[in-house]
This record gives C-alpha cells, structure tokens and sequence, in this order.
C-alpha cells in the first residue's frame, strides 16, 4: 500500500505521538495526588496540578489491576491514548493531568469516550485559566492596573 492511498481523513494531530507529553515518573504522581483535586465524571476521576516549574502539559494513565486482566486494561489505555492524540492541542498548558479510567470505557462507544475527554480537558482548561487570574496571596482576581 503506497503513501497516497492512505486514507485522507486523518489529520496530523491525529497522528501525533502523546510521547512528550506522557506522565511517567512515579514522583509526579504522587505529587499530582498530593496537590490536586480529584474531579469525577461519568466513566472515570481525574486529577490536575501545576507543574512545578511549567513546561508542556503532561497527561498520565492509572489503570488498576481491579479494572480486568492485562489484555482489558491495555485495551483501556489504548482507547484513552488514541482519544488524547486527537486532542493534544487542548491539555491545560502548566499542568499535569491524571486520567483514572472506571471499568466501562471497555464497553464505552469509542465516540462517547471522545465527547468525555473533551469534556474533562475543556473543564481543565476553565480551571487552569480559573487559577491563573485569582491572586494566590489575596485569593481575588488581579486587575490590570
């Protein structure tokens, strides 16, 4: 099968590797825990922090063994990679986002999965510029004077 006749229908970010953006030091999780806010939806919890010195935005899978075999569980973090390669463009900037999957993102419709990462990353979004304009010393929102 040459070049050309791929289909078209993927776009670049598509196509990306979720490789500098992954999550993958033990300490970072534990500080991601430690400092951030567990947040629910409907098919998984999520936590988010700053970084602590702000670099890209990184994104870490936790997927327990309570969740199935080993075969189950690669499946679910290879359905929420794919979803958050196509999506890379909307991680918070500054911060590192902990995605905790429930059992049903096995069976989930794959674009039911898409429209809740989206959901969660745009919620992320409005914390992430949340924090960024309230003062942390005064906890009010700085003017532009």
């Amino acid at each position: 099968m040459s070049a050309s006749s791929k289909p078209e229908s993927h776009t670049a970010a598509s196509r990306a590797s979720l490789a500098g953006f992954r999550l993958r030091k033990h300490a970072d999780f534990q500080r991601v825990y430690a400092e951030g806010r567990k947040r629910r939806s409907t098919s998984m919890s999520w936590f988010m922090a700053p970084q602590a010195r702000a670099d890209d935005p990184r994104v870490g899978l936790t997927v327990g063994k309570v969740l199935g075999k080993a075969h189950e569980r690669n499946r679910i973090k290879r359905r929420l990679r794919d979803v958050l390669r196509r999506h890379i463009d909307l991680l918070p900037a500054g911060y590192d986002l902990i995605l905790h999957p429930h059992r049903s993102v096995l069976s989930m419709e794959f674009t039911k999965l898409d429209d809740e990462i989206v959901r969660i990353l745009t919620q992320a979004n409005a914390e992430q510029t949340r924090a960024t304009t309230i003062s942390p010393r005064s906890g009010k929102a700085e003017s532009a004077s």
